[in-house]
């Protein structure tokens, strides 16, 4: 794990937002938000390589610039890369350099949860085993999420403000390309950034 952006103190409880982030989004800034009643420190993880896809379209250095830019000014929100993609190998790679005493979350969506907890982890940690070491914060997006009863204890669900539901990273790219209004899904601070970027 190499940080871009550290917060100080360390936390005691700390949220992790991985993704592709291609682009970042408004949403994502609304979910790191929520998470902050749950937890001291959000910290936006950017995997060198994914479980379920391969980086397409921007390249690593622009999305590493693009969240550096939608993260200024955010005191409590950090930024890393991770060599893992998943959430079991980047809690591991947390915990070597935050410290195995902290309180663990992943912050994800509905979508990503029912993929996270349904995922074919082979020979692996099962997720039951898994939740041991973190706990799953849920965004309610395209509804609430409803986690299997056997993990219910180790799943939160967090609400969004309103009108969030359309903003994710492929309805910008969808936007883009059909010649669609696409500013306000992303943060203003990289708007500009990808307007004279070629990215797509």
């Amino acid at each position: 794990m190499e940080h871009y952006i550290t917060v100080s103190p360390a936390p005691a409880k700390l949220a992790i937002l991985p993704g592709a982030f291609n682009p970042p989004t408004r949403a994502h800034l609304a979910m790191a938000d929520a998470a902050l009643t749950m937890a001291d420190e959000v910290l936006f993880a950017l995997p060198r390589a994914f479980p379920h896809k391969e980086y397409i379209g921007s390249e690593f250095q622009t999305r590493l610039e693009w969240l550096r830019a939608a993260l200024a000014g955010y005191p409590r929100f950090s930024l890393a890369v991770t060599e893992g993609g998943l959430f079991t190998e980047i809690a591991r790679e947390a915990q070597a350099v935050y410290g195995a005493g902290m309180e663990l979350f992943f912050l994800c969506g509905r979508d990503a949860a029912e993929r996270i907890v349904g995922w074919d982890y082979g020979e692996g940690d099962s997720i039951h085993k898994q939740l041991e070491s973190f706990a799953l914060l849920v965004a309610a997006r395209d509804g609430v999420y409803e986690p299997p009863r056997q993990i219910r204890n180790r799943v939160h669900a967090l609400a969004l403000p309103p009108g969030l539901d359309e903003v994710s990273s492929s309805e910008v790219r969808r936007r883009i390309r059909a010649g669609e209004p696409w500013r306000e899904l992303v943060p203003t601070s990289i708007a500009e950034m990808m307007q004279h970027g070629d990215i797509w």
